[in-house]
C-alpha cells in the first residue's frame, strides 16, 4: 500500500512531512497566526471551538483529543446529573463494540440495547425499554450497520420521545458531517435535535485527531470538568485544532458530492456483480458483498498494486457464508479523481 500512486477509496494519505507543512500553512489564515493554545484555551482550539458550535447551532463547544473520551465525558454529566447510569444505545454501538468495556469500567455506565444487529433506532425503540434512563445516545450513522441514517421524520421522533421522557438525547456524530446530505437539513437543525453532539476530525475531515462536544454552556462547562480528570487537557492540541479547522474549510464543502458519487458508484458496483449495502448509501461510505473467497479477491487487489500501484479496495475479510468476502468502500477525495466507467471496470476486473 505505501508505494501506491493512484487510489479509488478514500483519499491519498499525505506523508507526514507534507501533511505537517499544510497543517502549518493554516496557520496564515488564523486570527492570531503567532498564538498557541495552552491547556486548551484560546489560540486554533479556541477558533475550532467557535467554529463548531455555530455550525451545530450550539451555544458551547470544547475540544477533546479523541472521541472516546469525548462522548464518555458527556455522558457522565448526562447520567450524573440524572442519578441514573442506564444509557439505551443500538447494540452496534461503538461504545459497545470498539472501546475494550472502558465506559462501564472507568465511568459504570449500564447500557441499554435499544436494537440488534443493522438496524436503525426509532422511537418505537425507545419506548420498548421501560425504568428511568440517563441518557440515548444515536449513532449517525451507524457504523457496523453500513452507515446506516435514520429518515429525517424517524430522527425528528426519536428526538421528540426523549424530550416527552425528560431523556438527554446525545449524537455520537463521529460522521455526522458525511450524513448531512441524507438527511437534507442544515447542521444546526440537526444539532438542535440533540441536547449534546459529539463530532470527529480524523475521519471524514482527514485531520490529525481530536473531536469537540458541542452543547448548552453549563453541559460543556461540565464535560471540560470530566475532560481533566480522564488526563485530556493537554499542554497543546494546536497542530490538530489546525487540522480540524483545516477539514472544515476544505473537506466539509464536499460531503454532497462524496454522497452523489457514492449512489452512483454503489449501483454501478451492483451491475457488475458486487453485492452493495444499504443500496442506495445513506453516507458517502457503504458495505460491499463478493461471493468469491476473500483470499481470491484480496490477491487481485495485491496483484494490481504490485503492477500497476493503484488501490482499488481495501483488504476484504471472510464473509458470514463460506466462499463469500466483505469489506467497507469509502467515498472520498481520491474517488472524486475517477471516471465512473473507469472505475467500474476496474472494479469489475477484482471479480476476474
Amino acid at each position: 500500500m505505501p508505494s501506491a500512486t493512484r487510489w479509488l477509496p478514500g483519499s491519498m494519505p499525505r506523508k507526514p512531512a507534507a501533511e505537517l507543512r499544510s497543517i502549518a500553512e493554516e496557520c496564515d489564515r488564523l486570527e492570531n497566526p503567532d498564538e498557541w493554545d495552552r491547556y486548551a484555551e484560546r489560540g486554533p482550539v479556541a477558533e475550532l471551538e467557535a467554529a463548531t458550535a455555530e455550525l451545530l447551532g450550539k451555544p458551547a463547544a470544547a475540544m477533546f483529543p479523541s472521541g472516546i473520551m469525548a462522548q464518555q465525558s458527556v455522558l457522565r454529566v448526562w447520567t450524573d446529573r440524572g442519578s441514573c447510569q442506564r444509557i439505551a444505545v443500538p447494540a452496534l454501538s461503538h461504545l459497545l463494540t470498539y472501546e475494550a468495556d472502558g465506559p462501564a469500567l472507568l465511568n459504570d455506565f449500564r447500557f441499554e440495547p435499544l436494537t440488534t444487529g443493522p438496524v436503525v433506532p426509532t422511537a418505537e425503540h425507545l419506548a420498548s425499554i421501560p425504568g428511568r434512563l440517563g441518557a440515548a445516545l444515536l449513532e449517525l450513522p451507524l457504523r457496523d450497520a453500513g452507515y446506516l441514517l435514520p429518515t429525517w421524520d424517524e430522527l425528528v421522533d426519536f428526538s421528540a420521545a426523549c424530550r416527552e421522557r425528560n431523556v438527554p438525547l446525545h449524537f455520537d456524530g463521529a460522521r455526522l458531517w458525511e450524513s448531512q446530505p441524507y438527511l437534507g437539513h442544515p447542521l444546526a437543525e440537526i444539532g438542535a435535535l440533540a441536547d449534546s453532539i459529539y463530532v470527529s476530525f480524523y475521519k471524514g475531515l482527514g485531520g490529525l485527531s481530536g473531536a469537540v462536544v458541542a452543547g448548552e454552556e453549563d453541559v460543556v462547562a461540565e464535560a471540560r470538568l470530566w475532560r481533566k480528570r480522564h488526563g485530556g487537557t493537554l499542554f497543546s492540541m494546536t497542530p490538530n485544532a489546525l487540522s480540524g479547522l483545516r477539514g472544515l474549510r476544505t473537506e466539509l464543502p464536499l460531503m454532497g458530492e462524496l454522497h452523489r458519487r457514492a449512489i452512483e458508484l454503489a449501483a454501478a458496483m451492483e451491475d457488475c456483480g458486487f453485492g452493495v449495502f444499504p443500496q442506495p448509501p445513506h453516507a458517502n461510505a457503504f458495505q460491499v458483498f463478493v461471493d468469491q473467497p476473500a483470499d481470491t479477491v484480496n490477491e487481485r487487489i495485491v496483484r494490481r498494486l504490485e503492477d500497476d500501484h493503484v488501490a482499488l479496495l481495501p483488504p476484504l475479510r471472510p464473509g458470514q457464508l463460506p466462499g463469500t468476502a466483505w469489506t467497507e468502500f469509502t467515498v472520498g477525495a481520491a474517488t472524486l479523481d475517477w471516471d465512473l466507467d473507469e472505475a467500474v471496470a476496474a472494479l469489475a476486473a477484482l471479480l476476474g
